[in-house]
């Protein structure tokens, strides 16, 4: 009989305890969360794109030695500006006076050689004329007025070569600059090639830096959308963190991608009035690209699974859905959205980890305007 009764008992009590848990649990699922959302809105925004830049001089030459020899004199100081052709060092020269004044003399030797083989010339062929000699004779003749110019030719090569060498010892500035470090002193001997010093040309400077194939896409689709905005200019943030005075324009880019690391080399131009700009110094392009009804969404309204990125869209009813998307490209704390959600969705904005596919909450709106604004 107790039996029968225990029996008869369970079911009820498991009923009861049923009701318990389901008492227990469901108050919590079935109380409405309330829980910020917002609207997916199209709007033009400008995307900021920061870029680390390598600042080098429009020109910049390295100033070596044509010819060796010691180094007499040096007529400037490191980090002087410098005029074109204005003297820098001088080398001692009196080895290459010397050649100049043998290359000279040779060219007179030669000059009187051709006058000689010439008069010659001139009585071989009156003694032809009288038949005194044969025609064979005048035909040496010229051959040796031939020789005789040839040398003059070359001798006037030679002088022109001494010259030259002899103007090497002299070096100049070759356009107007700023004179760069001067490793050797007077009495330096050196030879042809040696390293003098280098001209930077500071009056304007190029930035170089590397833009992905994304953003490379996305700068060339801004300028094909906004064909009368100017959309080369840059600005530049120079190493201390400070905002360099003077705008910039992108000027060109290379042909082609680096295989190594998928991007392409950008390069634009400052102007540099005060000569802050020092070639070889570095420092931070910011390029800025507009894109036109660029649907927006927060980063904190987005989470990912298996490398998928999801929201939680809210329906009429309230309740939220998973739903998928795939971002174009993300800037400060916002996503923009390439596909997969349309203009004027409602998704969740905050609480996205408390909630769960099909789950009813109480939406609180909160616009964009704000967040944005927030975030600036």
């Amino acid at each position: 009989m107790k039996n029968i009764l225990w029996h008869s008992l369970l079911p009820v009590s498991l009923w009861i305890a049923g009701c318990t848990a389901k008492s227990q649990t469901n108050p919590e699922e079935a109380s409405d969360r309330v829980l910020p959302v917002t609207r997916v809105v199209a709007r033009d925004t400008v995307l900021m794109h920061e870029y680390v830049s390598d600042i080098q001089a429009v020109r910049n030459v390295e100033i070596r030695a044509r010819v060796s020899g010691f180094l007499d004199k040096i007529y400037v100081d490191e980090g002087k500006e410098v005029k074109k052709g204005q003297l820098l060092f001088a080398i001692n020269d009196e080895e290459y006076k010397a050649e100049l004044a043998k290359a000279r003399a040779n060219r007179q030797s030669a000059i009187a050689e051709a006058k000689t083989a010439e008069l010659g010339l001139d009585r071989v062929r009156m003694l032809v004329d009288k038949k005194v000699i044969s025609k064979t004779e005048l035909e040496v003749a010229k051959s040796k007025l031939n020789a005789a110019r040839a040398r003059i030719n070359e001798a006037r090569s030679a002088e022109s070569n001494a010259a030259i060498r002899l103007s090497y010892a002299h070096i100049r500035a070759p356009f107007n600059g700023i004179i760069d470090r001067i490793p050797l002193k007077a009495g330096s001997l050196i030879e042809e090639g040696t390293l003098l010093t280098s001209v930077s040309d500071n009056k304007a400077v190029y930035t170089y830096f590397n833009v992905s194939e994304g953003e490379y896409l996305e700068y060339v689709k801004t300028r094909q959308e906004n064909p009368n905005r100017n959309t080369r200019e840059v600005s530049l943030m120079l190493a201390d963190g400070s905002l360099y005075g003077h705008t910039g324009k992108i000027e060109t880019m290379e042909g082609q991608f680096d295989a190594s690391t998928g991007s392409i080399a950008f390069r634009a131009k400052f102007p540099n009035p005060d000569k802050l700009l020092k070639h070889g110094a570095t420092g931070t392009i910011r390029l800025a690209n507009r894109i036109q009804n660029a649907l927006i969404i927060p980063q904190k309204a987005v989470f990912e699974i298996q490398d998928k990125n999801y929201v939680f869209v809210v329906d009429e009813n309230n309740t939220v859905t998973m739903k998928n998307f795939v971002p174009k490209t993300r800037f400060s704390h916002f996503y923009i959205v390439e596909s997969g959600l349309e203009p004027g969705e409602k998704i969740v904005y905050e609480g996205i980890q408390e909630i769960r596919d099909g789950l009813q909450i109480v939406p609180q709106m909160v616009g964009l305007d704000s967040l944005l604004a927030d975030a600036g």
